[in-house]
């Protein structure tokens, strides 16, 4: 059901200067290259903020052998391994197949060096796209990748690398898999981040118990899903005391399931939703999510879902837990 026009002035946000109809993101990696989805009876993209492509490199890249998915008890593991066609192949054959009237898209960008990063920045950098997501943490590639994301002195260097090559909004894509994901906020804002996407995947294995080998080629993958989602809304909060004094924006992501999820990552600090392996579960989702969030601003007689941003009531932190004296 199309949104109301009075309605989809509440749900609009704006983040990193761009307007997005809704604060909902459809993740990269869980829409191919944006044109998945139109096929979906019933799916629009008047639904959506925006839309992440798939992962993109230099050169093409056929992915990591076989499995690449498996189903976990409250998500799953990939390891996709980046499978893509290269960014010049993306910018001239796939962004013209885009309709950019109905919402924003966002090329999402990786590599095995900083100047592999630097060079795929370029190239979207002459491209009708709206934004670019660095990826700096993808779990499942075994180059590159985790070192980037999981080191700040390497994710400062290739966000500033990508900085100097365009003036396209940047959004980071964090790594949960590190000890501070607060110092590595401050570092890439620092760097010329305009925007952080938090969480990535975190890292995960799952084992045939009757081989005794890993069921994921790679051997290890990312985890995403429901399980996640308590860490990811932790880590967008620690992430949000970093951005909010710098007005640097939060996609909050992992384990969205429903509007209620939502909520939780937007009070706890994020601008927009990122939503993954809920849509393998429902296609529909986003519809769903957006009647809900309407429903609670309703409720609570709140105008507009960007009044929500970062509006937690924390609780008293000055006492200590009595079992593990931690505050």
């Amino acid at each position: 059901m199309p949104i109301e026009s009075d309605d989809a002035a509440r749900l609009a946000v704006e983040f990193c200067g761009i307007p997005f109809n809704t604060p909902l993101v459809l993740l990269s990696g869980c829409v191919g290259f944006g044109e998945e989805y139109t096929r979906v009876e019933g799916f629009s993209n008047r639904d959506v903020g925006a839309v992440c492509l798939k992962g993109t490199t230099l050169e093409p890249r056929l992915g990591n052998a076989p499995h690449r998915i498996c189903e976990t008890p409250g998500g799953m593991l990939n390891a996709i391994g980046l499978q893509n066609p290269g960014s010049r192949h993306v910018v001239d054959e796939i962004l013209p197949r885009l309709d950019f009237s109905e919402t924003r898209f966002i090329a999402n960008i990786s590599g095995s060096t900083v100047t592999e990063y630097a060079a795929v920045a370029e190239i979207f950098d002459d491209s009708p796209i709206d934004a670019m997501e660095i990826n700096i943490s993808c779990p499942n590639v075994k180059e590159g990748g985790v070192a980037f994301g999981n080191d700040p002195d390497m994710s400062a260097r290739v966000v500033a690398a990508c900085r100097r090559m365009t003036d396209k909004p940047l959004i980071t894509k964090l790594s949960p898999n590190q000890t501070d994901i607060a110092e590595s906020a401050r570092r890439c804002i620092e760097a010329g981040t305009d925007g952080l996407a938090v969480i990535n995947t975190l890292m995960g294995m799952a084992v045939d118990v009757e081989s005794r080998s890993p069921i994921l080629g790679n051997n290890q993958g990312g985890l995403s899903g429901p399980a996640i989602k308590p860490i990811a809304v932790l880590k967008v909060h620690e992430a949000y005391q970093v951005a909010r004094p710098h007005g640097v924006p939060i996609i909050g992501q992992g384990g969205v399931t429903n509007a209620l999820d939502a909520l939780e990552f937007i009070i706890a600090g994020a601008s927009a939703v990122g939503l993954g392996t809920g849509l393998f579960y429902d296609p529909l989702l986003c519809s769903k999510i957006n009647a809900g969030i309407l429903a609670y601003l309703d409720r609570h007689g709140i105008p507009e879902v960007a009044q929500l941003t970062g509006s937690l009531v924390r609780h008293d932190a000055a006492s200590v837990c009595e079992v593990c004296e931690t505050p």
